[in-house]
This record gives C-alpha cells, structure tokens and sequence, in this order.
C-alpha cells in the first residue's frame, strides 16, 4: 500500500466555504457525507482519535486493537471504511499496517462547520 496524498490547503484555508456561506455543491456533500457518516460511529471516532494521539502522528495496527472491546476483524473493518472515507491514510511495513490521520481532510471537515465570528448569529433572548 502506498500513502494516499491529498491536497494540501494553506493554513486556515479549506477546499470549500463554510455553509454559513455558500450552499455545498452535490459533489462536495457527497464526499462530506461520506466522511461524517464514517466519523457517526463510536469505535471510527474513537479509533481516529487513538491514531491523531499516537507520538509521530501514526499507529501500528497491532496497538489499535487493545483498546477495544470488539474482535480485531471489525477492528479492521473499522479502519477499511476510514480509509475509503479519506481520514486516514496507511502503508504496509512488513507484515504490519500503519495508520495516520490524514491534517487535510480534518481541515475540510473543519472548515465546513466554522461560523466566522462576524456572521454568528445572535443567541435568542428566551422571549
């Protein structure tokens, strides 16, 4: 397995503009519901955590089966649908596979749900 590259966007800067500003385009939605619904899962939410934590910034597959009360089969399972979804990336060493979370695709994510503090609105008086 080789490194999956993504776009790299500059600092603050994501592929598309928060929805507060313009509406998602069908492609754009498509692909960001894709990774949403990855992340709607307690273990690939958890798991992407361990891996974002790992010093270096990646995780042996052999570390990220310990934390889990599920068999390493779903484990693996698990992170299949995270790497189709773009959040991370992996390489084959040997007989192990690493995993690192993929800075561009947490940015998009991100940025996507940001409210500029200029156009918040207002939170309602209770009346």
């Amino acid at each position: 397995m080789s490194k999956q590259v993504l776009p790299v966007f500059p600092a603050g800067e994501g592929c598309c503009a928060p929805m507060v500003r313009e509406p998602l385009g069908e492609g754009d939605a498509v692909e960001l519901a894709r990774m949403f619904k990855a992340l709607s899962d307690p273990v690939r939410l958890r798991l992407l955590s361990l891996i974002a934590s790992y010093e270096g910034g990646e995780a042996c597959v052999c570390d990220l089966t310990g934390p889990f009360d599920v068999s390493q089969p779903t484990i693996s399972h698990h992170l299949k649908v995270l790497r189709e979804a773009g959040l991370v990336g992996s390489e084959r060493r040997g007989t192990w596979v690493y995993y690192w979370v993929i800075p561009a695709a947490l940015r998009r994510l991100s940025g996507l749900l940001q409210t500029p503090v200029q156009d918040s609105v207002p939170a309602s008086s209770g009346t």
